[in-house]
């Protein structure tokens, strides 16, 4: 995504300087288009904005060098330097606006949410976060480290713009034309409004067209001083994700023991292995037993060649979760199980087929939504035998296992296609006077009517763990909040503020650090952070996908720079085994350089 921002701002840059060329060439300032900036320092960088369109030629001569620019003002005059790189980012992210509203004034929404005002001034500050935004500049992994190195009075810059500061500092667009401190730190100034003279400054240093951004004299330009080398926390999660999908490092004490030997000498603290999915326990289950006449699922047959089969002849009644807590513990890593399929379950499952009525479905009667190249379909939320079902399960890990947590994950919800079921339609009927459920599944009191039912699920999951284990923690791991709720009606929010949520691992699995970044700062992000062990899930691989072990250094490198409680990677087998980018001992050195140290598990309040 950078790449494509990268082009569509050199093809704007193109234009802006074929119309610009004869200004500059031949500019003199006796025939000066601008009056009010004529002998002023900035008065060349005017006259290529004017003459881009970026800034009216009235407006600026009426107005001094030194008057304050309002927000929307400022606003405008990014989206005519950068026509499209605002709305082209959107798309990427997965956003859109308000075509109700105009561009700019999404563009303030964006850039400073509720303190975006159109008529109020700008401040230094919030006008590069503007830039950065209106121009689709990357966000950096090191935004924090960068302003406390640079700028004497970085801890002013409001937290909301700090990502849009930082990215204007490492490309060069802060202009600061007074005298540098002694102490060698530059003075930002980030509440003071913005003049003129510096907004126009600032959106010509961010012009890829150099006879443009060249105006600027180069002594002007804020250069980013590179922070002191970080040192690794000594309280951080390090957690790894153990499944049976692509990995057989939970088939047998041979592949088991040595991964988590392993795990323990590269410092990482915490494992969350699979203990339900395919419709399967993978622990035996007297409940699984009881209820699909299947004890446990450890080796799912995925090929269809009887593999399954003889695995399990193999392996007898292993326990693997007992082995498991056993090697783990004496490691000192943290053993969290994983409920890995949540409410989903295959279509051909025994549990899909010898419970139908347990299933939900779409408002056209369909039950099964594809999922890579299976069927899946769902468990109902809101039947109380699948309630219960669940729940026994949850009773009978914490009952019989020494767990240190239990973890739900992005499945413990339901897509927002489904609940057109006849149990929940009735349920829903009995609490609306008759009324059916609307037939726009997204229907803002249909979302919120079944998001609050998980809710309340989510709450008797926690009492049923706390009441089995105290001193166990409730883990969640789901997608960033707005696509959680609106696509999975899981309003994982509510389920922190009204205390179910112990620790928190939102799943970023992005390639592209600025979409990385972005999502890390939002409302509801923000709040958990304050309030709970809140991580971010990172994505080490999948199967014929690799990640390079760089974009993973540069991710946890963001993480704990903007001070989150550590990381956990999906998944185990993609940390050296199924990587195509080096060898299993580079990609292990690369760990080691990543957590050189031990660290404790962080948990209670940040």
């Amino acid at each position: 995504m950078i790449l494509e921002r990268h082009f569509r701002r050199i093809g704007a840059a193109f234009l802006i300087g074929l119309f610009c060329t004869t200004l500059l060439g031949s500019f003199r300032p006796a025939n000066a288009i601008v009056r009010g900036f004529s002998g002023h320092p900035v008065e060349p960088c005017v006259q290529a904005l004017v003459a881009q369109q970026v800034f009216e030629r009235q407006e600026v001569n009426s107005r001094y060098p030194n008057s304050s620019l309002k927000q929307l003002e400022f606003a405008t005059a990014v989206l005519q330097a950068f026509p499209g790189a605002f709305a082209a980012s959107n798309e990427a992210l997965g956003l859109s606006f308000d075509r109700a509203a105009s561009e700019a004034e999404a563009l303030l929404m964006a850039a400073l949410g509720e303190n975006a005002r159109l008529d109020g001034a700008v401040g230094r500050a919030q006008a590069l976060a503007i830039l950065t935004s209106g121009s689709a500049t990357p966000y950096q992994a090191d935004a924090s480290k960068a302003l406390v190195s640079t700028f004497n009075d970085s801890l002013l810059i409001p937290r909301n713009v700090r990502e849009g500061v930082a990215a204007a500092l490492a490309a060069g667009y802060i202009v600061d034309r007074e005298e540098k401190p002694k102490s060698g730190k530059y003075q930002l100034r980030p509440r003071r409004s913005l003049t003129l003279a510096d907004g126009a400054s600032f959106i010509c240093r961010s012009n890829l067209d150099s006879r443009i951004a060249q105006t600027i004299p180069t002594d002007w330009v804020v250069t980013f001083v590179p922070p002191p080398i970080a040192v690794a926390p000594t309280r951080e999660l390090r957690g790894v994700w153990l499944t049976n999908i692509d990995s057989d490092v939970l088939f047998s004490r041979a592949k088991l023991e040595p991964a988590l030997n392993r795990l323990a000498e590269l410092n990482f603290n915490t494992v969350y292995p699979t203990v339900w999915n395919w419709g399967t326990t993978l622990f035996p289950s007297e409940v699984a037993q009881r209820t699909i006449g299947i004890k446990q699922g450890l080796y799912p047959d995925l090929d269809g060649t009887g593999r399954k089969d003889r695995l399990e002849a193999e392996q007898g009644d292993r326990d693997m979760l007992l082995e498991l807590i056993e090697i783990a513990h004496r490691k000192k890593l943290k053993v969290i199980p994983w409920f890995e399929f949540g409410f989903m379950a295959p279509a051909d499952s025994a549990l899909a087929r010898l419970h139908p009525d347990w299933l939900t479905q779409k408002i056209d009667g369909t039950l099964t939504t594809p999922e890579g190249t299976h069927e899946r379909v769902w468990l109902n939320p809101f039947h109380p035998e699948v309630q219960t079902f669940i729940k026994d399960l949850l009773v009978e890990l914490a009952a019989n296992y020494d767990i240190d947590g239990f973890q739900v994950d992005d499945h413990m919800g339901l897509p927002v296609a489904y609940g057109y079921d006849p149990f929940t339609v009735n349920l829903y009927r009995q609490e609306h006077n008759g009324q059916s459920p609307p037939m726009d599944e997204k229907d803002a009191e249909w979302t919120r009517w079944r998001a609050d039912k998980i809710t309340d699920f989510i709450g008797e999951m926690f009492t049923t763990l706390k009441t089995y284990r105290p001193s166990a923690v409730m883990s969640v791991s789901p997608n960033p909040h707005v696509f959680a709720y609106e696509f999975y009606l899981q309003d994982w929010d509510t389920w922190l503020k009204r205390g179910y949520v112990e620790e928190l691992i939102i799943q970023l699995y992005r390639n592209d650090l600025g979409r990385f970044v972005w999502e890390m700062g939002q409302e509801a992000t923000e709040f958990a952070r304050n309030h709970i062990p809140t991580s971010i899930g990172i994505l080490s691989g999948l199967k014929g996908r690799s990640v390079p072990m760089t974009q993973i250094a540069e991710q946890v490198a963001a993480v704990r720079d903007r001070n989150f409680s550590g990381v956990a990677f999906f998944f185990y087998e993609t940390l050296w085994e199924l990587s195509s980018d080096g060898s299993p001992p580079e990609r292990q050195a690369a760990l080691q350089a990543l957590f050189p140290t031990p660290a404790s598990y962080p948990q209670g309040k940040p």
